[in-house]
């Protein structure tokens, strides 16, 4: 049998007002509309619901019986259809988990945890590294953001520009380049390429190529910091960003140099699944990112 739930809104008016006149006021409808109401109420439960005595209506034995139910689920119901959209930072427990390249895990995120143990202490992050492959992850919920490069094509998806960081050159202190480094220098020397999927090569190349010059790469690596420790025991060069992989290149007892020619900045992207677009705990999430990227931009 379907059951029309709306029928629990006029029965809980009702049992609260104890008469029609009062159940349609309350209600803002006529008091035919809610008569013929409690007429099918009446069909529905095989109960008569409300009888009159006298100049007034009493509820029969099962209207009294099931009155604090009724109410009950109406409320809830009320509450299900209108969410509360304020954020109880203190009381919040729930575990974020964000997708990202080990540099930007390097610089943003020690930030972004000390901005949500500030003010949610019962927010726990969950960072993980980028994985070599395209992963449903951000569709199926398994990730809440991801940070990086790449943007979404799917319009399921969310993408917001956090910022853009350009690219460096870091070496060794003592490097022979360490002093100067102009396009020419910079084919000669071994090269270490960033990339998760294990590419041997990178735009730059096509840039060197345009110039008649090629570099020789010596490794392809996964991570930043793997590409940095290759970098501090020899004369290796690796490309990378200068915001993100400063804490890593300073780590590494490195310096950072100037591309030697003219290359677009890095765009660093917050993606999302739009399931969250309305979830404010979610969103005050994006908010801190934005924040924390801000931070370490400024500085």
């Amino acid at each position: 049998m379907q059951l029309d739930l709306n029928l629990l809104t006029v029965l809980d008016a009702l049992l609260e007002e104890g008469s029609v006149m009062g159940a349609a006021e309350r209600l803002h409808l006529s008091s035919p509309a809610v008569s013929r109401t409690l007429g099918r109420l009446r069909a529905v439960t095989g109960d008569d619901i409300l009888v009159r005595t006298g100049h007034s209506m009493a509820p029969t034995p099962y209207a009294v019986s099931v009155r604090e139910d009724v109410h009950r689920l109406v409320r809830q119901a009320h509450e299900v259809l209108s969410p509360v959209r304020e954020l109880d930072l203190a009381g919040m427990e729930r575990t974020f988990t964000i997708q990202c390249h080990d540099a930007v895990a390097a610089s943003l995120v020690p930030v972004l945890v000390a901005k949500i143990q500030q003010q949610a202490r019962g927010v726990q992050l969950r960072v993980l590294a980028e994985s070599p492959v395209d992963t449903d992850d951000l569709r199926h919920g398994r990730v809440d953001l991801e940070l990086g490069g790449g943007r979404p094509a799917l319009p399921e998806f969310r993408s917001e520009p956090l910022g853009e960081d350009r690219l460096v050159v870091a070496m060794r202190a003592d490097h022979p380049c360490a002093t100067g480094l102009d396009l020419a220098s910079y084919a000669a020397q071994p090269h270490v390429v960033i990339s998760r999927r294990g590419r041997l090569t990178a735009p730059i190349d096509d840039v060197l190529a345009a110039q008649g010059l090629r570099r020789r790469v010596v490794a392809a690596v996964a991570t930043v910091s793997t590409a940095l420790q290759i970098a501090a025991r020899g004369d290796a060069l690796v490309t990378c960003t200068a915001i993100h992989g400063r804490p890593l290149i300073e780590a590494f007892g490195l310096v950072a140099r100037p591309l030697p020619i003219e290359s677009a900045a890095a765009t660093i992207n917050c993606n999302w699944h739009q399931r969250y677009d309305s979830d404010p705990a979610h969103a005050w999430l994006r908010e801190q990112v934005r924040a924390s990227m801000q931070e370490i931009t400024a500085r």
